[in-house]
């Protein structure tokens, strides 16, 4: 389950912005997952209730907002919502179309006290 090691390193990443701005606690973490990130979000909710225990984030509710993915097709130049990494164009058929968005995973905010 990698999704652990990820929580580790936003576990870090939000251990160090409390150190930084003097927050002493988290009340609500909103995170970005894409789509074609390859991250399950459950299994992300179970590593964030198993990671934060001791933590500035303990208790703290995670909020998941999943990014579609998004491809643009090199043959035709049309963009398209994408499923897949390998997906074909819906415009033309051609493939592998360019990834421009969905494999994102990121911290949008922090709700603290």
């Amino acid at each position: 389950m990698h999704e652990m090691s990820l929580m580790a390193g936003m576990l870090e990443i939000i251990e160090d912005t409390a150190r930084q701005e003097g927050f002493a606690r988290v009340e609500r973490v909103i995170l970005e997952i894409g789509r074609l990130s390859g991250v399950e979000a459950e299994a992300m909710r179970f590593a964030f209730d198993v990671g934060t225990h001791g933590s500035v984030a303990q208790g703290a509710e995670l909020v998941i907002q999943e990014t579609p993915g998004k491809g643009r097709c090199p043959a035709c130049g049309r963009n398209s919502p994408l499923a897949a990494f390998y997906d074909a164009c819906p415009h033309c058929g051609r493939y592998p179309m360019e990834v421009l968005a969905g494999r994102e995973m990121r911290i949008l905010s922090l709700d603290v006290e």
